[in-house]
């Protein structure tokens, strides 16, 4: 089972797709409001989309799976394979979020100006201290970015009771190596690998290893 990052699609891991389905069953899908599924009606938490994925599964009878999560598709593992009702047998999460972020005073600031100018002018503000990423988002994505981003998953870890390897890039900014050294040590038993030269899309830059990194892991 595949779960992709926010905003991309399953085909983000067409390498990986390509080459496990010739070993295994390979289950991939777009989450709701993103790639070519329906847009949301209504904002969605991590919770929801992890119980329209744990849904998802039963209806196709997937009961035990192994999987492979990348950022977004990390935060929603996290909550599954903490849950009693967890659907999977072993995980591999890449660039995974759901840890929250260092924030500096310049941050800090900022966020207050940003609080300021809402208040007197919503729409510059909107403008002005969003990120593009931001921008882009309908009114009802934008609602269902803040509550996911604002969802600290660090007490899922200990909950976790199947194997875990983290697969991190040592170059990657969007969810830096302290993220990942925070998650494998407080997921017991957990392994953390760090690929060296690559982002927050490992498993883009270099496939073959990422691919075996995945095989001897789920072997």
């Amino acid at each position: 089972m595949f779960l992709h990052g926010y905003l991309s699609c399953k085909e983000s891991f067409a390498y990986q797709i390509e080459d496990l389905s010739r070993t295994y069953a390979v289950t991939a899908f777009d989450f709701w409001g993103m790639g070519k599924s329906a847009p949301l009606s209504a904002p969605w938490s991590v919770g929801e989309y992890a119980a329209a994925t744990r849904a998802l599964l039963a209806s196709l009878g997937i009961a035990r799976a192994r999987l492979i999560a990348h950022s977004f598709g990390g935060r929603v593992a996290l909550k599954l394979l903490s849950s009693p009702e967890n659907p999977f047998t072993a995980a591999l999460l890449t660039g995974c979020a759901g840890i929250p972020p260092r924030r500096g005073v310049r941050y800090r600031m900022r966020v207050r100006a940003y609080r300021a100018a809402k208040k007197i002018a919503p729409r510059f503000a909107e403008r002005r201290f969003g990120s593009a990423e931001y921008r882009s988002l309908s009114p009802v994505m934008r609602e269902s970015f803040k509550k996911i981003v604002n969802e600290d998953l660090t007490p899922c870890l200990a909950a976790v009771r199947v194997p875990v390897l983290y697969v991190f890039g040592d170059r990657d900014e969007q969810t830096p190596p302290y993220m990942a050294n925070i998650l494998h040590a407080g997921t017991k038993g957990s392994g953390l690998v760090y690929m060296k030269g690559c982002t927050h899309f490992c498993f883009c830059e270099q496939p073959r290893q990422f691919n075996a990194i995945a095989r001897a892991f789920f072997a």
